[in-house]
C-alpha cells in the first residue's frame, strides 16, 4: 500500500459551510461554527492520520468582498496565503447559489495553480434534486477541476468520497505530523474560539464582528483547568450589551463556553470572564496583531 500524506487547503466565500466540514470530515469537533458569516478568522490545520495515508486540512476564512476595515483585510489576507505551497484545494461552495465572492475564490484558486476539487455543499436542502445537475455542469465547465463532489457536510453525506479524492491527489510520503495529532493550534488557542462561538451564536444580531477574545490564564490544578478570558469589545455601549440586565446575559455565555470547553477538553474547567474596552481594535493592523492575528 502507497502512504500518501500532504496538505489540503479548504477555501470559499463565508458562509458555505467549510469549517462544518472540516468537523465533519476529521470526525470531531476542532473549528467554531455558526450560522453568521465570517465566523472562522483563523487558519487552522486539522489533521486526518490513516493507514494509508495523511491528510492536513487547512481551514480558512471566506474569502469575501465586504468591509475595509484592517479585519477584512486580514482575513482575505490569511485565505490567501494558505493556498501558497498546498497540494490539492477544496473549494467549498453551496448548492444552487453562485455569486460575485464565489467568483472571486475561483479567480485565487485559477492563480495558485493548484489542483482544484469542487465540493458543493448542502445539497441535502436541494428539492427537487433534479436541480443539482443544471448547476453541476454549469460549474465544471467554470473550471478544470479534478473532482466534482456534492457533499452534506451537516449529515455527512460524501465525507468518505471527498476524504479518498482528496487523499488520492496527495504526493507518497511519510507523515507530516505524528499520528496522534490533530491539530497545531494550542489549547489555550482553543478556550478562546469557544469562548468567542458562543458569543456570535449569542449576540450576533447586536455585535457581528466588533468581538474578540483573549486568553489571559491558562492553568491546571486539580485535574481541571483554570482559564481567565477577556472579551475585548470597541464601544462601552457593547460591553452593557454583552453584559445584559444584571450581568445575566453574561453569565449565561460563560455558562454555556464552559460546559463547550468542559466538552473539548474533556475534563473540568472552571472559567472566568472580563469585558473590556479597546477603541476600534478590528480597523488597526497593530491592534489586531497583539490580539493574536497574525498570518
Amino acid at each position: 500500500m502507497n502512504y500518501r500524506s500532504g496538505y489540503a487547503v479548504l477555501v470559499g466565500r463565508p458562509n458555505v459551510g467549510k469549517s462544518t466540514l472540516l468537523n465533519r470530515l476529521l470526525g470531531q469537533k476542532l473549528a467554531i461554527t455558526s450560522h453568521k458569516p465570517q465566523t472562522t478568522r483563523h487558519r487552522i490545520l486539522g489533521i486526518k492520520s490513516r493507514e494509508d495515508g495523511q491528510i492536513v486540512f487547512v481551514d480558512t476564512p471566506g474569502i469575501h468582498e465586504r468591509g475595509n476595515k484592517a479585519m477584512s483585510h486580514y482575513l482575505n489576507r490569511t485565505a490567501h496565503t494558505a493556498l501558497i505551497d498546498v497540494d490539492v484545494a477544496v473549494f467549498v461552495v453551496q448548492a444552487l447559489a453562485w455569486t460575485s465572492e464565489d467568483e472571486r475564490v475561483l479567480n485565487a484558486v485559477a492563480r495558485a495553480g493548484v489542483p482544484t476539487i469542487l465540493a458543493v455543499n448542502k445539497v441535502d436542502l436541494v428539492e427537487p434534486k433534479e436541480k443539482l445537475l443544471p448547476f453541476l455542469q454549469m460549474l465544471a465547465e467554470r473550471h478544470g477541476f479534478v473532482d466534482v463532489i456534492p457533499v452534506s457536510a451537516s449529515r455527512g453525506d460524501n465525507a468518505d468520497a471527498l476524504t479518498q479524492a482528496v487523499l488520492d491527489r496527495l504526493p507518497e510520503g511519510e507523515s507530516v505530523f505524528p499520528d496522534d495529532q490533530i491539530t497545531d493550534r494550542s489549547e489555550r488557542f482553543f478556550a478562546a474560539e469557544l469562548l468567542r462561538e458562543q458569543l456570535i451564536r449569542r449576540y450576533h444580531r447586536e455585535l457581528p464582528y466588533a468581538t474578540t477574545v483573549e486568553i489571559e490564564r491558562f492553568e491546571e490544578e486539580d485535574g481541571r483547568y483554570l482559564i481567565g478570558a477577556v472579551i475585548w469589545v470597541e464601544r462601552e455601549g457593547q460591553r452593557a450589551i454583552l453584559l445584559g440586565k444584571g450581568g445575566q446575559a453574561m453569565k449565561e455565555t460563560a455558562t454555556a463556553a464552559r460546559k463547550a470547553m468542559n466538552d473539548f477538553f474533556q475534563t473540568r474547567v472552571h472559567l472566568e470572564v472580563w469585558i473590556k474596552v479597546k477603541k476600534s481594535w478590528s480597523s488597526d493592523e497593530a491592534g489586531l496583531s497583539r490580539l493574536g492575528y497574525t498570518d
